[in-house]
Formats: C-alpha cells, sequence, structure tokens
C-alpha cells in the first residue's frame, strides 16, 4: 500500500503511520455501529489536539477502554475515570473521558429503544457515502452541522460541527481523498449511488 509512486492526501505523506491509517482506513465506508461509535469517541479526544495525537494512542485507548464495549464502559463510574485520568497513555481530559462514559450510555439506550446507531448515522445521507470534488479542503459543512445538532440533542458530547465533519471523513460517509489521491477512486461510490457534495 506505500508504494512511493502512488499520490496520496498531503497530510498523509509524512508519516508512516498516518500513510497506513490513510492507505487502509480513512474514509472506508464504515456500517458497523460500534466501530462508528468508538471513531466519534476518539473524534472527541482530539478535540483541540492533532489526530496523529490519538493515533499514536489508539492502542493505549483501546486497552484503557475496554475495546471500546458500549456494554463495559457504560457501567465506568468514579473509580474507572480516576484510573484513566492517572493513565498516562491516553489523552488525560477528565470531561472527554466522561463524555466517552455518556457516549456509552447514550449508545445502549439507543439499542436498547431498537434504533441502530449505524442506521442513524447514515441516514443523513439515504445510506451512501457523498463523493467531493476533492479540490479544496473544509472543516465544517451544512451536513456537519445538522448531524451535530442531532448528537447533541441526544445527550453527546464533544460533537461540534468540526469534530462531526472530521468523523464523517473518518468513517467514510464523506470521500474527502484529494482529486490525484490513488483512494479516491477506490473509495468511489458506485454509479448513481453516491450524492454529491457535503457543501
Amino acid at each position: 500500500m506505500n508504494a512511493p509512486h502512488r499520490h496520496r492526501c498531503s497530510w498523509a505523506d509524512n508519516d508512516a503511520l498516518m500513510r497506513d491509517y490513510h492507505d487502509l482506513e480513512w474514509g472506508v465506508p464504515q456500517h458497523d455501529s460500534r466501530m462508528l461509535w468508538e471513531m466519534l469517541m476518539l473524534e472527541g479526544f482530539q478535540a483541540g489536539l492533532s489526530w496523529i495525537t490519538v493515533l499514536r494512542k489508539r492502542d493505549a485507548f483501546r486497552a484503557a477502554f475496554d475495546n471500546f464495549d458500549p456494554d463495559r464502559v457504560a457501567r465506568y463510574g468514579d473509580k474507572d475515570v480516576e484510573r484513566l485520568m492517572a493513565n498516562p497513555g491516553i489523552i488525560r481530559a477528565r470531561a472527554k473521558i466522561q463524555a466517552t462514559i455518556g457516549g456509552a450510555r447514550i449508545y445502549l439506550d439507543m439499542q436498547r429503544n431498537g434504533e441502530s446507531f449505524s442506521d442513524l448515522c447514515w441516514s443523513f445521507t439515504d445510506g451512501a457515502p457523498i463523493q467531493n470534488d476533492g479540490k479544496s479542503w473544509i472543516a465544517t459543512s451544512p451536513l456537519s452541522e445538522r448531524i451535530s445538532r442531532e448528537l447533541k440533542r441526544r445527550g453527546f458530547k464533544f460533537v461540534g460541527p468540526t469534530i462531526v465533519y472530521a468523523w464523517m471523513q473518518a468513517v467514510g460517509i464523506v470521500n474527502d481523498h484529494a482529486a490525484d489521491c490513488f483512494r479516491r477512486a477506490q473509495l468511489a461510490a458506485p454509479a448513481g449511488k453516491a450524492r454529491r457534495r457535503a457543501r
């Protein structure tokens, strides 16, 4: 995947970990509810930081949060918060830790009510990735603002429009690979099934 002649999105060029993440994960349509939730929680930890910081700590995050199993995380109490605050392998931000625990409880509430987190996430685009033009870079969109409002309404924290847009890119709800990136065409939705532009 790392052949030197391949053109990538410029942000993925200078770090081996970022290259692998770009080549294998970023922008791949994700439909697994638990994984969509995990990525949303990790994007929340990114707030005010860079994604590479989270990516380098992702294994430690997974170990600390029981592989982001919502059933386990939802049962965390004060002792678990203190345990996580003492863990140097993760980003030790109390509000973000508490938001993740709260997010697990919301996820389970949805599940108990027969609502799929994946179905919610993809309902905003009728189940199909949005194909942007790959020529311009934005940090937010009207759609990310709409999704942000809905997530906040449900009680999620650290889900502002910028965080949500980064999450949409990561989980393939929007294809924002650069126009000359080799992954762009590989991830393009079949003709007639892609929605155009998330502006």
